[in-house]
């Protein structure tokens, strides 16, 4: 953190609610919201006061506690209410699914009802430390990966602000700094919702780290001036072939890194991979509210009826990935071998998977 700076926590447990950093108010306010009922909790998924796909697992997971502990007395038809409300508040990022269900499927393995509200903040805390290890050695895979990149262009947000940690793709950032290795970022603004702009910007100058904005549009001519040494970004759910579902305009980053022969990473836990997703064609894309194009803010930018395809993420073919940073080490291809062997190293998948 650059000098002076306060870091404010993205999330966290207190006094039996969920307090989160309010991610629409910046880069203007720093707000800290509570969130006390599990409506507020999906509420908050859905309007992206809380995003990235390991935040939104963890404040998932910490969205059945509440729910759990709130409960006069819980039961498997409560169980499978906050499964479903829940693990469906964001369908594209399969951090949310995994640890609603990690935490529901706790409660359910044996455990006397009375000891449900003890067992789910327990999985869900630790779920997040879990996240905060893995960024912190996706972080360190990544910056020996990448020794001799001073400059690294990204996209949306994956530091503090997406994470319980430092972060996946900005984790490779910090984990530079921390060594005193040279690193800047040229930052993509990231439409239609600015995350580059509003919050990767802000939390990099927070941090002392240099820091250029683009627009998304001049990302491919910044690479085809030498302006960026590798393109890294995170992922919000990665298939078995090594696709990959990240916010949209990340496909034309990896397309425009490949022309003009720029190294092209994807940093993300392996909680981020989908066993179930044979390729990106299997990933259900979210579909956002037309009004997030036609205004920018509170203006209107273009005529109030026109009809708007606003996918919140696009699907890069694996054939683009120079490789994967994950917590479990750098993959490589064939992608298919390498992921599957890591899953099976991390017990998510059985032996005969």
């Amino acid at each position: 953190m650059a000098e002076g700076a306060v870091e404010v926590p993205t999330l966290r447990w207190t006094a039996e609610s969920i307090e989160i950093l309010d991610q629409t108010r910046l880069p203007a306010t720093v707000v800290v919201r509570r969130l006390e009922t599990v409506d507020e909790v999906v509420a908050a998924i859905r309007s992206l006061a809380i995003r990235g796909a390991p935040a939104i697992g963890a404040c998932g997971a910490y969205g059945v506690a509440l729910g759990v502990r709130r409960a006069p007395r819980p039961t498997a038809a409560l169980l499978a209410e906050l499964r479903q409300q829940i693990g469906e508040a964001r369908p594209t990022a399969v951090n949310l699914r995994w640890a609603v269900d990690r935490v529901v499927d706790a409660c359910l393995a044996g455990v006397a009802v009375e000891d449900w509200g003890a067992v789910a903040l327990r999985e869900a805390q630790a779920i997040f430390e879990e996240d905060r290890q893995a960024c912190a050695r996706i972080g360190e895979h990544g910056r020996l990966e990448l020794p001799g990149a001073v400059s690294l262009l990204t996209h949306c947000n994956t530091g503090r602000l997406a994470t319980c940690g430092w972060g996946t793709a900005l984790g490779v950032v910090y984990a530079k700094a921390a060594r005193g290795e040279p690193v800047r970022v040229v930052a993509s603004e990231t439409r239609p919702l600015l995350q580059g702009a509003r919050l990767t910007t802000w939390e990099l100058e927070r941090a002392g780290i240099p820091v250029t904005l683009v627009s998304d549009t001049a990302a491919a001519f910044a690479l085809s001036r030498g302006m960026a040494d590798a393109v890294i970004v995170g992922a919000d759910r990665i298939a078995r072939n090594g696709d990959v579902a990240n916010k949209v305009g990340t496909l034309a980053h990896a397309i425009a890194a490949r022309q003009f022969g720029i190294p092209f990473y994807v940093a993300a836990p392996l909680t981020t991979f989908d066993p179930a997703a044979a390729s990106g064609g299997d990933v259900v894309v979210e579909q956002r509210a037309p009004d997030e194009v036609r205004r920018f803010g509170a203006a209107l930018v273009a005529p109030d009826g026109v009809a708007v395809w606003n996918p919140a993420f696009d699907i890069t073919p694996a054939e683009l990935i120079t490789a994967l940073i994950t917590d479990a080490g750098v993959l490589r291809p064939p992608y298919p071998e390498a992921i599957t062997a890591a899953l099976r190293e991390s017990g998510a998948l059985g032996p005969a998977a």
